[in-house]
């Protein structure tokens, strides 16, 4: 488990959360919220609860009102929610299971109980973290893969169009990539590709998003940003790329930019036109920036 795991404790009885808040204070961060409103404030506030000990029968917004607030919003849906209550009935367990909770755990407190089934659930936690960031995730530059950007500009694309915003897609490829790999081996190729791509994110928006697209391709997505603007950014990342000098070795990189338009249905072709610019790029001299023009 990562260290200072974050426990959110509910409960609207000061006495029960100082009981839970004495057990785990020396092995976990704690926050405590002692309403449901301001459970789901905590929820959302940095740092995030890695697990949540949620009491049920709360004022104004009970145990199950708060999970159901909790699932549906992204940021906090995947956080474990144990049910803390005085009440051993089978029927309240089953709908707090059936509405998203991991465990119960029943009043009065065992300490052996409640840090045994709350690091149970962080390991599970963690794993499955773990699985879901290899799913998206490419394991050599650490940055998304290509699944992941299929689906992510899908979305980015159908919103752009819904609310008729900006969205223009960089493509980069780097220049003789091969002749790489063949001079000074693999390791150093992916040593390049690892220094790349970490060029990216320093240069990139919050709301950008990056991938490797395949081999020494790689893709970025930019919201709200014109082609011009795209222009613009794709040129700082050239320049960079090319004064990095990774394992001391010139490397250049050829872009191919492209923006959304209505003439586009769907993701795939407006990343098509980028991929023709980037042809472009690359048959007139390579280490240069064309964006497409229709």
């Amino acid at each position: 488990m990562k260290d200072e795991s974050v426990v959110l404790i509910v409960d609207d009885v000061a006495s029960n959360v100082e009981v839970l808040a004495n057990i785990l204070k020396d092995e976990y961060q704690i926050k405590i919220a002692q309403s449901g409103e301001k459970a789901i404030e905590l929820a959302l506030r940095a740092p995030l609860p890695d697990i949540i000990l949620l009491d049920i029968e709360m004022p104004s917004m009970d145990g199950f009102e708060v999970l159901k607030a909790l699932r549906g919003n992204s940021v906090t849906k995947d956080i474990p929610v144990i049910f803390v209550t005085s009440h051993d009935a089978t029927a309240q367990e089953e709908k707090g299971l059936q509405e998203g909770a991991v465990d119960y755990i029943t009043k009065p407190i065992r300490p052996i109980i409640v840090k045994a089934r709350i690091k149970t659930h962080l390991i599970i936690k963690e794993q499955r973290d773990e699985l879901v960031y290899a799913a998206s995730h490419d394991q050599l530059t650490g940055l998304y893969n290509r699944h992941h950007l299929n689906e992510e500009g899908g979305r980015k694309f159908s919103r752009a169009l819904r609310y008729q915003d900006r969205l223009s897609v960089i493509m980069l490829d780097i220049d003789h990539f091969k002749k790489i790999n063949d001079t000074y081996g693999h390791l150093v190729g992916d040593n390049v590709l690892r220094e790349v791509s970490v060029l990216f994110n320093t240069h990139k928006r919050n709301e950008d998003f990056a991938s490797r697209f395949g081999g020494e391709e790689f893709v970025i997505l930019l919201d709200n940003c014109a082609l011009e603007d795209a222009v613009y950014k794709a040129e700082i990342i050239r320049k960079s790329i090319e004064s990095l000098m990774p394992e001391n070795i010139l490397v250049t990189a050829s872009f191919g930019v492209a923006e959304l338009s209505y003439a586009h249905s769907n993701f795939e072709e407006l990343l098509k036109d980028a991929d023709t610019a980037l042809y472009e790029a690359k048959e007139s001299g390579r280490n240069k920036v064309v964006a497409f023009y229709e």
